[in-house]
This record gives structure tokens, C-alpha cells and sequence, in this order.
């Protein structure tokens, strides 16, 4: 009988043990917060200048060294104080381990202008997932190139603006039920629903809790775009509420190989792609929802981004370095719409 209690008396405590622990997982996950990084201003006006760069990383190739090239020369003109990437960092299939060679020769080795020599943030895009997704966010990287930050998902506060930079890749359905012989690494994504419902409710409370003059959120895939892809869905559904509801200026992304304005028609909101940093899908466009689209490019560029307490100017540029298409607003009309 005392051999049966003590059996008892250890399977209560292991439950009770059990019990801990799971609600200390469950208390975590409730109080997780996007991991934040500060970009102080650099500028005496406190202003604040970027490029935006999407799916380039091909040693070079299509054109991302001729865009490269540019970018230095504009950057060098505008004093910018970073870049952002909108994912699909290196092609086809992401990088295969941290010592891959193919950051060097699709990065370090390509983006050598001094102007460029300043931190890029990036997120990751589906053909990252497509290998080693890990490597990508591995510090290793970044003693080879201190340049380098890249996470699924943060903040990035510039004092002006704050940039939300948002994991899109597990929000997208085919990556899991129409991979076409693909095979993505969710190994840190062990449950889709759990991590695609704390992201939202992360990248929420951020955006409420925003105070900045300018709030831009990055992520991979397009809410809006006439491309290749079109809209995605996904984040028409779930994104886009979180976006109108807390005074979002911009929406930037990648994905579709090409260079796009969309203005949102229930909120101020813009929708910016760009995604030429390399191979373009020249005469490549859907048209099936042309609603607010001001611009369409299917060639390789870039874009910049300047912004004051007041003012923004978004420059959209060719792989000549040649201004397509500019764009500017006041946060008093934004404010007034």
C-alpha cells in the first residue's frame, strides 16, 4: 500500500510539474513582443532616407550588380540611413547553411558602395524558406558582414518612423497544401495556427502601441499588387484589418518581380512593391484588380524613401538609375483623408 501511495504522490507531482509548464509556455507566448532595434537619426533635421530592395540575390546575375550600381550612386545622394529588403534574399532556394558562399557572392561581394555600407534589414521571402531559413537569421552572418540583421519578424524604430517588419511566408496557404515538389523549412514552426495567430496579435500591438510620425510595415508578399501574383488573399483577410486600424502609411513588399504604387481605397494606406532587385517578368501582369493603382513597372529597380516629421518622397528608379515615377505626400493631407 505504501509502494502504491508513493506511486501516486509522484504521478500528482509530475502532473502538477506538467501543469507549469505548459502554463508558463502559454504565459510566454501571451507576453511574446517583436524584438525592437534602434536606428537613431543621423541627420541634423531628423529626417530619414532608405532604399528598398526585393529579390536580388543572384551572385549577380539579371542585373542585380547594374541595380546594385545605382543604388550606391543614389544612396550616396540621398545620405541614406539604411536598407530594407523585402525578402527572397537569395535564388532559388535560400541559402543551405550559414558558410553557404552564396551570401558573399549575392551580397557582400555585390552591394560594395560606400553608401551602401550601412545596416540592411530584411525579412524572409518563400524562396528563403525554400532552404536553410535558419542560416539566414544566424549571427555567424553577421561577423562575415556586419551589415546583415534579418529576423521573421521586428521593429525597427527610426525615431521618425517605425518600420514593422512581418514573417508573411506562414500566412500564405500554398506553402502548405500546394508546395509543387518544394519543401520549406518549418522546422521552427512547429504549429502554423499558434505562430500565425501570436504574429498578428504581435504586430497589433505594436502598431498600437506606435507613436511614430510615419508607421511602415515590410513583409514579403503583396497585399496588393496587378503582378504576376496579384493580391494575396491571406493577407487581405488577416493583415490588412490590423493595418486600417491602427494608421498605417505603407505597406512595402517584394514578391512580384517588378515596381508598383497602389493606394489602398478604404484608408490612406500605399501600397509599395519592390521587387526588381534582379530577374523581371517584363509584360508579366495581371490586371485583374487595377483599383488605385498609380504606377506599374515590370523591369529591374529599386525605389528610395525620404521622410521628415511632415513630408514624404518616394522615388521609384529603372536599372539606369533613372527616375520612373515619384511620389509625394504631406502627413497633414494623410492625417485629412
Amino acid at each position: 500500500m505504501d509502494f502504491l501511495n508513493k506511486n501516486m504522490v509522484v504521478v500528482l507531482w509530475l502532473g502538477v510539474i506538467w501543469f507549469v509548464l505548459l502554463l508558463c509556455i502559454k504565459t510566454t507566448l501571451i507576453n511574446a513582443e517583436l524584438e525592437r532595434f534602434e536606428q537613431p537619426a543621423a541627420k541634423g533635421d531628423g529626417s530619414l532616407s532608405f532604399l528598398v530592395i526585393g529579390d536580388w540575390g543572384r551572385r549577380g546575375a539579371f542585373n542585380q550588380s547594374l541595380v546594385a550600381l545605382q543604388m550606391g550612386r543614389i544612396g550616396e545622394r540621398l545620405d541614406i540611413d539604411f536598407v530594407v529588403s523585402t525578402g527572397d534574399n537569395f535564388y532559388d532556394n535560400g541559402l543551405t547553411g550559414d558558410d553557404d558562399s552564396a551570401f558573399e557572392d549575392s551580397f557582400t561581394n555585390i552591394y560594395t558602395a560606400n553608401s551602401l555600407q550601412k545596416p540592411w534589414y530584411s525579412v524572409l521571402g518563400n524562396h528563403d524558406y525554400r532552404g536553410n531559413a535558419e542560416a539566414q537569421l544566424s549571427p555567424v552572418l553577421r561577423k562575415i558582414d556586419t551589415r546583415w540583421l534579418c529576423l521573421r519578424s521586428f521593429v525597427v524604430n527610426a525615431e521618425v518612423a517605425e518600420l514593422f517588419f512581418v514573417d508573411t511566408t506562414p500566412l500564405v496557404d500554398m506553402y502548405f497544401t500546394d508546395t509543387e515538389e518544394h519543401t520549406y523549412d518549418w522546422r521552427a514552426i512547429p504549429s502554423r495556427k499558434a505562430y500565425t495567430t501570436n504574429l498578428l496579435r504581435d504586430v497589433e500591438s505594436a502598431l498600437k502601441e506606435s507613436t511614430a510620425k510615419w508607421k511602415i510595415v515590410v513583409g514579403h508578399h503583396a497585399i496588393r499588387s496587378v503582378g504576376h501574383h496579384g493580391d494575396t488573399q491571406e493577407l487581405v483577410d488577416l493583415l490588412l484589418p490590423i493595418l486600417r486600424a491602427n494608421d498605417v502609411d505603407f505597406y512595402m513588399n517584394g514578391h512580384d518581380h517588378c515596381l508598383e504604387q497602389i493606394a489602398d481605397t478604404k484608408s490612406p494606406i500605399q501600397f509599395i512593391t519592390s521587387g526588381a532587385g534582379s530577374k523581371a517578368w517584363r509584360g508579366d501582369i495581371k490586371g485583374l484588380n487595377r483599383e488605385g493603382l498609380h504606377f506599374f513597372y515590370d523591369g529591374q529597380g529599386f525605389i528610395s524613401v525620404k521622410l521628415t516629421h511632415t513630408d514624404s518622397d518616394i522615388n521609384f528608379y529603372d536599372v539606369f538609375g533613372n527616375v520612373l515615377h515619384q511620389w509625394t505626400t504631406s502627413k497633414q493631407l494623410l492625417s485629412a483623408l
